[in-house]
Order: structure tokens, then C-alpha cells, then sequence
């Protein structure tokens, strides 16, 4: 059964199961990637490294939220 088919089904559920069945999808894809945390993390270190060595130069926060129009 494709996601098409399987929305359909869902869509036909009383309010309260579809409520359970959207809250464990949510659910599902909100948890903790540890390899991600990982990588980032290495990722943060690299450039605060960069930064404080004078590699990366930072960006006054009134530049980036600077509109562009």
C-alpha cells in the first residue's frame, strides 16, 4: 500500500485516532540523531578554531539581520 492509499485510510479515521496516528508520526520523527549531534559539534569546534586562529572572520549580527530590499 503506497502513502497515497495509506492517507486515504487515515483520512476516513474518527478524529481522535487520526489525532493518535499524527502524534506518533510526529513523534517518530523527532527523535535524536546522535551521529548528527556529532557532526555538528565537530563542526562548531572547527570553526570556533578557525575564528579565534584568524582563519573566519565574524559577522555583526546588525549586518545579518540587515534587510536586503
Amino acid at each position: 500500500m503506497g502513502s497515497k492509499e495509506i492517507l486515504e485510510q487515515a483520512l476516513k479515521l474518527k478524529q481522535e485516532d487520526r489525532f493518535m496516528l499524527l502524534e506518533g508520526l510526529i513523534e517518530s520523527l523527532d527523535k535524536p540523531d546522535h551521529t548528527l549531534d556529532h557532526i555538528w559539534t565537530k563542526e562548531a569546534e572547527l570553526r570556533l578554531k578557525a575564528y579565534r586562529s584568524g582563519n573566519l572572520r565574524g559577522i555583526p549580527v546588525e549586518e545579518v539581520f540587515k534587510e536586503k530590499y
